[in-house]
């Protein structure tokens, strides 16, 4: 659930529905990967003001849910995603590199949408 991020001068709740694609949209998500991911977001959680809400994965696509601060761009938020959950991920399961021929884990592009302060949070994590 969202709440509001007080910091010295402001207040706000941002959130963003973001969706990443796997690279060639390769049904590269398993059960596992899909584990691996969501303990990466945590560690992100830890170091960063990216809270994640939702995370609903797919075989060749990841939806997030995120909240972060006015300080983040949407652009920064959706950088620090995918470098570090491809890195993270590829170091636990390396027959997902090999999947992808040695290449990426994640298309260069991605979809990225607000959502309101009420906004159902629940439709991204099918």
């Amino acid at each position: 659930m969202s709440k509001l991020i007080r910091k010295e001068h402001n207040a706000s709740i941002i959130m963003y529905h973001i969706v990443c694609p796997a690279k060639y949209r390769r049904a590269v998500i398993t059960k596992e990967v899909d584990e691996k991911l969501k303990e990466v977001c945590r560690e992100i959680e830890k170091r960063y003001e990216i809270r994640f809400l939702e995370i609903g994965t797919e075989k060749g696509h990841v939806h997030f849910l995120v909240q972060s601060v006015p300080s983040y761009s949407p652009s920064e938020i959706v950088q620090k995603i995918k470098s570090i959950t491809a890195r993270k991920i590829f170091e636990a399961h390396p027959e997902v590199k090999k999947a992808l021929w040695g290449g990426e884990f994640w298309t260069r592009g991605y979809y990225i949408g607000t959502v309101g302060e009420h906004g159902d949070e629940e439709v991204i994590g099918r």
